[in-house]
């Protein structure tokens, strides 16, 4: 994910590596550690074939190294402790918790690893990473756009971001469900997983 440097819009041939870095984009790079106080880790799911359920994960950690100069360099990591899902609801909580889905004493964490990053143009950005859940690896896209750059109240030097992504949860082997009489099952395949990240650079 280290590829939140704004472009520079100035020309330039699309033949030639970028041979001068933009100083705002240079001074972006470095270690940051993700924020869980001003960070959101969220998912929207089908209920019943006619409403949206959303719920988030509010403990993880996570980092990212950016580079400002060459955005592919970058990096991101981020762990998510399954115990911390909240749907507004505490019993369909436990039930997400349970053997019908996370099984969240036998494992207890969810794991992003990126293994690349590219620009798209202008503010826009795409990392794709290796996304573990119930001990399966698969690899996911998401789609970024960069939020700024600011030192915020208290000196700390922040970077932003949203991301956004699809993914069929059977692929992790999340396949439970429930028939409904008018046709149809209980919960989508798909669910749609939304970010909105801030970083504090490292000191």
């Amino acid at each position: 994910m280290g590829i939140f440097g704004r472009k520079n819009d100035t020309t330039a041939t699309t033949t030639e590596a970028p041979a001068a870095v933009n100083p705002d984009l240079a001074a972006l790079t470095g270690d940051y550690t993700i924020d869980p106080a001003h960070s959101t880790l969220g998912f929207t799911a089908r209920h019943a074939m006619v409403t949206n359920v959303k719920g988030r994960f509010t403990e993880f950690t996570g980092t990212l190294h950016l580079d400002g100069g060459d955005p592919a360099a970058s990096t991101a990591a981020l762990d998510i402790a399954m115990d911390s899902i909240d749907t507004g609801s505490a019993d369909r909580d436990g039930h997400l918790k349970s053997a019908d889905f996370f099984r969240t004493e036998e494992f207890p964490s969810m794991t992003f690893r990126s293994t690349k990053a590219e620009a798209l143009g202008g503010d826009d950005y795409r990392i794709t990473g290796d996304l573990t859940i119930l001990g399966v690896t698969k690899p996911v896209t998401i789609d970024l756009e960069f939020n700024g750059a600011a030192k915020d109240p208290f000196g700390n030097e922040r970077v932003g971001f949203e991301g956004k992504t699809e993914i069929l949860r059977s692929e992790w082997g999340l396949t439970w469900n429930a028939a409904l009489e008018t046709g149809g099952v209980l919960i989508s395949d798909k669910v749609k997983l939304n970010f909105d990240i801030s970083a504090i650079r490292n000191a």
